[in-house]
């Protein structure tokens, strides 16, 4: 990330020179400032968007997947099992200690415990 960062900021001190002098083409400089505004949002996309939707597409599938004898963990940190998972329904049943059993809505459920972390 830093080396992309530190070519972005040589060009652009690149191009700022070719703007001063008497030889430069007219709208050079234009041109080199809207390709730059391309490479940072392209640099963003990839970065930062992509990842969090793909994140996010994954996260639903898995919501999606639960069925009866899967454990999980909700956002809240509650762990249990899944008693009743209907892929139609947006709630499951889930027992958390003994004859507890409550109710959650599938986009309260985060993950299953003991799965690895995902590294950043």
């Amino acid at each position: 990330m830093k080396t992309l960062v530190f070519v972005l900021l040589q060009a652009a001190q690149q191009a700022a020179p070719a703007a001063d002098g008497a030889a430069a083409r007219p709208g050079a400089s234009s041109w080199s400032m809207w390709v730059m505004l391309a490479l940072i949002f392209v640099v963003m996309y990839l970065f930062m968007i992509h990842p969090q939707r793909k994140q996010q597409k994954e996260l639903a599938e898995f919501r999606k997947s639960l069925q009866k004898g899967d454990k999980i963990v909700t956002i809240g940190g509650i762990y249990g099992e899944i008693l009743e998972a209907d892929e139609n329904a947006p709630t499951v049943l889930v027992r958390v200690d003994g004859d507890v059993k409550i109710r959650f809505d599938k986009s309260a459920i985060q993950k299953v415990p003991g799965a690895p972390a995902e590294k950043k």
